[in-house]
């Protein structure tokens, strides 16, 4: 597996992104080892609340939220999922599953050590999020969860999102940071959209953020629906 990992000049000087980042690296199953770059803000001994992001974003997306929740005194953890932000970006979309996605992940939160965490968890960041809960419910206190679901490819798919999974694998210019102002109420101004833009310096590193809608299962035998009827088993007992 060839990884592309992004330059960090990229990342000077973003607009109220100035964390110091943090490193882990995570075996994967099949192939080597992958870097994980995370956020990670307040006292260790402090409740964690771990954010993860969706696709195609990255921790960026909490950097008005993490001052607000140390200042409240809890410890603000936020990953880049792999193929985002400041992490490690495989070379191919064959790379990239939705178990590979969810193992990488655990891998990381093993090595972070931390429980009692509150999960605040949108879009991508759901669908591997929930999974890590079911995995280790014991682990989690609370989950706060945002336009995101748990597919299992039982229930109808509508015309919208598998139009964005073709526009997705299709388009020309996948351009992340428009994609992103696209999806938000007020104007995006352009230094927040070049921030999004950050992690990918051309279209080869791109290649996880096209194939993520492509991986959400959306039929009853697609390769993750059994693992995540799964985890609604265990969710369904998650106060």
């Amino acid at each position: 597996m060839k990884v592309l990992r992004t330059p960090d000049d990229r990342f000077s000087n973003l607009t109220d992104y100035s964390f110091e980042p943090n490193y882990l690296d995570v075996p994967d199953s099949e192939d080597g080892w992958l870097r994980i770059h995370y956020v990670d803000v307040g006292l260790n001994t402090a409740e964690p609340v771990l954010m993860m992001h969706g696709e195609p974003s990255w921790s960026y997306l909490y950097r008005k939220m993490i001052p607000i929740i140390t200042d409240a005194g809890f410890r603000a953890i936020a990953p880049d999922l792999v193929g985002f932000g400041k992490s490690d970006k495989p070379s191919k979309m064959s790379d990239y599953t939705y178990e590979r996605h969810v193992n990488w992940m655990q891998g990381w939160l093993e090595q972070v050590g931390i429980d009692k965490i509150n999960l605040v968890c949108q879009d991508w960041g759901g669908m591997i999020g929930l999974r890590l809960i079911a995995n280790d419910p014991d682990r989690f206190s609370s989950a706060i969860v945002a336009n995101t679901g748990l597919a299992t490819g039982d229930n109808p798919i509508s015309d919208a999102f598998l139009n964005w999974r073709k526009f997705s694998l299709e388009v020309d210019n996948f351009d992340v940071g428009s994609i992103i102002a696209m999806g938000c109420k007020k104007e995006v101004p352009n230094n927040i959209i070049a921030a999004y833009n950050a992690p990918f310096p051309d279209d080869t590193y791109k290649e996880g953020a096209r194939i993520f809608p492509s991986l959400v299962p959306i039929k009853p035998d697609d390769p993750s629906s059994q693992a995540n009827r799964n985890a609604w088993k265990v969710l369904s007992n998650f106060s």
